[in-house]
């Protein structure tokens, strides 16, 4: 019924709120157990789901380097229980590469430590930018 772009932005924007209110409740001191349910579950829920829509079944998600930033994501949050007094600037960190992985160019995004080697997506952000590029090397490459 929707297409998978409606839920990337649908879930990313729960996400985004989720958090938004997790960092915001934290900087604040709002009792953890206002923050547990709404913020601290939507914000993992909503991530899992962002998790799941994108890497797909293609397991080249998890070491490009838009997953590995999800990754990096992932530990320091699963830090915070035993780093409570330093929650708040985890949670900062996971805000900064949050946007820088959001945001940086898809050479990066898709760049495969395994590989060492960009690995393009079906779709995305710079996709199109990155097929273009790979083909006008394998162009170069092959004397055309």
């Amino acid at each position: 019924m929707f297409s998978p772009r409606f839920w990337n932005i649908a879930l990313r924007t729960a996400h985004i709120a989720a958090m938004g209110i997790l960092l915001g409740g934290h900087a604040f001191d709002v009792p953890v157990s206002r923050l547990m349910i709404l913020a601290l579950w939507g914000t993992v829920g909503s991530g899992l789901a962002l998790g799941f829509l994108e890497a797909g079944l293609r397991l080249e998600w998890f070491h490009q380097g838009r997953g590995l930033m999800t990754l990096a994501k992932l530990i320091l949050l699963v830090s915070v229980p035993w780093l409570w007094d330093y929650r708040l600037p985890i949670l900062l960190a996971v805000v900064v590469l949050a946007s820088v992985g959001s945001h940086m160019p898809a050479r990066f995004r898709y760049y495969s430590v395994l590989y060492r080697r960009v690995i393009p997506s079906a779709g995305g952000p710079g996709a199109a930018q990155i097929a273009e590029a790979l083909a006008e090397q394998g162009n170069a490459d092959h004397g055309q």
